[in-house]
């Protein structure tokens, strides 16, 4: 019989079947090491764990997403699978600064929450799930603050109302819009209701002196002591960085009339953003613009708002609180919280879900 051509010469089909053993063997020890890489990672593992078990979130999908620059910024809520579930946090870059904010809901109305110091929009977490009904909730961290990243060329309230604005105006909701704001947060609500007039339908405002015309900083800085503390550059930086957790330990009771007034829980979270140096910073900065705001807001009053206006205040200051307020928006009403302290989101949460719907009723 004639050999093959193609056939392999003597002791071919031996040295091919080697070749071939020696090539599974290999692919067999590669997928080994692939199988035991991937028990050591935890990535996938996570991944597929979130695909599976973890509700996808029903929040709105972030506009311009971005990976956040502050670390640790879930930590308050990553095990809150309710709170996941109806919110989500995001990241966008306004003008250099990177800002953070909470959303959820896809009601019409949009609503924008607005926190003080020293807080984050962290102040207003127990209170949003009930907000959801008919609105799209917004809970801004400020340029500078909690978990926004970077540094806006100054805090006066009328420059963090303009960033505002333009976060607003990115993620869609450009009039309209519903704003409650606290503390330090009044004051930016106000300069963007006034700047901007068609974006804001309404202010719900808590607990802040609105200097101006007729309210001046002179004659509130002696009322409180860390008035004058904060304005101290950079001596507060200096005393209060690496102990942002006793100072605040400290703070919170002196504005409440009860020796705990703000829960764990918050303490905790608004100890890890004011533990960063720029948070720290930007928080004694809103202080020390306090007199710039002033002289903004008495040429803001010169065209008064017509939008509706509502102060609520701690026990005992709506007298002189809602007159300066009025020096803005002549219409607006208020009411103090009695027994309540300062921190009202959480001293009063029910009075104030109460007033905020019944000053937003849904329809």
């Amino acid at each position: 019989m004639p050999s093959n051509p193609a056939a392999p010469p003597r002791g071919g089909h031996r040295r091919l079947l080697l070749v071939l053993s020696a090539l599974l063997l290999s692919t067999a020890a590669l997928f080994g090491s692939t199988l035991i890489a991937s028990a050591h990672d935890p990535a996938p593992a996570v991944a597929a764990a979130a695909d599976i078990h973890t509700p996808l979130s029903q929040a709105p999908a972030c506009v311009d997403p971005e990976k956040p620059l502050s670390p640790g910024y879930d930590e308050a809520t990553k095990n809150d699978a309710a709170f996941n579930k109806s919110f989500r946090h995001c990241f966008t870059t306004v003008d250099g600064v990177q800002m953070h904010y909470v959303t959820g809901g896809h009601g019409p109305q949009a609503m924008v929450l607005l926190h003080g110091w020293p807080e984050s929009w962290y102040e207003f977490h127990d209170i949003m799930p009930s907000l959801l009904p008919g609105h799209t909730v917004i809970a801004v961290d400020l340029p500078g603050l909690g978990d926004s990243t970077g540094n806006p060329p100054n805090y006066t309230k009328q420059t963090l109302a303009t960033y505002t604005h333009l976060l607003l105006d990115k993620i869609g909701y450009r009039q309209h819009v519903q704003v409650v704001a606290h503390d330090f947060g009044v004051g930016v609500a106000y300069s963007l209701a006034a700047q901007y007039r068609t974006q804001a339908s309404g202010l719900f405002l808590m607990d802040f002196p609105l200097v101006g015309k007729n309210l001046k900083f002179a004659t509130i800085q002696p009322l409180e002591w860390h008035f004058s503390f904060n304005l101290q550059e950079p001596l507060a930086e200096q005393l209060v960085t690496g102990k942002a957790s006793q100072f605040l330990k400290y703070f919170y009771p002196t504005q409440s009339h009860v020796a705990q007034p703000v829960p764990t829980d918050e303490v905790n979270e608004y100890i890890r953003v004011y533990s960063r140096p720029q948070v720290l910073h930007a928080g004694f900065e809103l202080y020390r613009t306090w007199t710039q705001d002033e002289a903004d807001n008495t040429r803001l009053e010169a065209t008064p708002l017509t939008v509706p206006v509502r102060l609520l205040t701690q026990d005992g200051f709506a007298p002189l609180l809602l007159s300066a307020v009025q020096d803005a928006a002549p219409a607006a009403t208020g009411t103090d919280v009695k027994g309540a302290g300062h921190w009202l989101l959480d001293e009063a949460p029910q009075q104030v879900l109460n007033e905020v719907n019944a000053f937003y009723p849904t329809h």
